[in-house]
């Protein structure tokens, strides 16, 4: 007979990047609005400096001997979005250059464009049935680290526990209430009358749709 044991809880909350001007990355990522945490120093061998994305749970760091890594050499580092259309217009409102919206080309994993999850063969445009994990955007910062700009908008189930629904940002939210607006919008159609429990249908559907469950009709 084996008994169960709790799994000990392992939190992601740092990642590397490699970096060759340390002062020139500070004034990026800055620049992008994210939260400077840290910036300590020990003598002229060594330097980290922390940031932290908005909403995001888990900082970057980089500096001076703090990664043998070659500079640029991180791609592929993810950032979830709820609209990513906003976030690309905030980037580019920051002066940063960022691609246009894409999706993948039906899961092709060869091509001359760059590697992402979704395939090498970046269409134009996002995700024709608008489904979450699938339109994207990318940018670079001045060494060449490669970051993604990620559109999720329901988890896939499993991901989120149905009973830990939270929202990292006010727009969050706000896209999550336009979705459950527009789903009641269809629910009502069907029933032909005025939904008068409607925030009960609402939170139902935010929170079904968070954890990956089975949706309201």
């Amino acid at each position: 007979m084996t008994t169960a044991t709790r799994t000990v809880d392992m939190k992601l909350e740092v990642v590397v990047i490699p970096v060759s001007d340390v002062d020139r990355a500070k004034r990026f990522y800055s620049n992008l609005g994210w939260r400077l945490d840290a910036d300590f120093a020990a003598g002229d061998d060594f330097r980290v400096i922390q940031f932290t994305p908005p909403g995001s749970w888990c900082s970057v760091i980089f500096g001076k001997n703090v990664t043998a890594a070659a500079p640029g050499s991180a791609q592929g580092l993810y950032l979830i979005v709820a609209d990513i259309a906003a976030a690309r217009d905030e980037l580019l409102g920051r002066g940063v250059e960022i691609s246009e919206v894409f999706h993948d080309a039906g899961d092709v994993h060869a091509g001359a464009d760059e590697p992402y999850l979704f395939g090498r063969l970046r269409v134009s445009g996002p995700d024709p049935d608008h489904r979450s994990y699938r339109s994207f955007v990318s940018f670079r910062d001045p060494d060449g680290n490669g970051w993604l700009f990620q559109e999720v908008t329901a988890r896939l189930p499993g991901r989120v526990d149905a009973v830990d629904t939270t929202f990292t940002s006010s727009t969050e939210l706000a896209s999550a209430l336009r979705r459950a607006a527009a789903a009641h919008g269809e629910h009502e159609k069907r029933t032909g009358q005025h939904d008068v429990n409607w925030p009960d249908w609402y939170a139902e559907y935010i929170v079904r749709e968070q954890a990956g469950k089975p949706l309201p009709s």
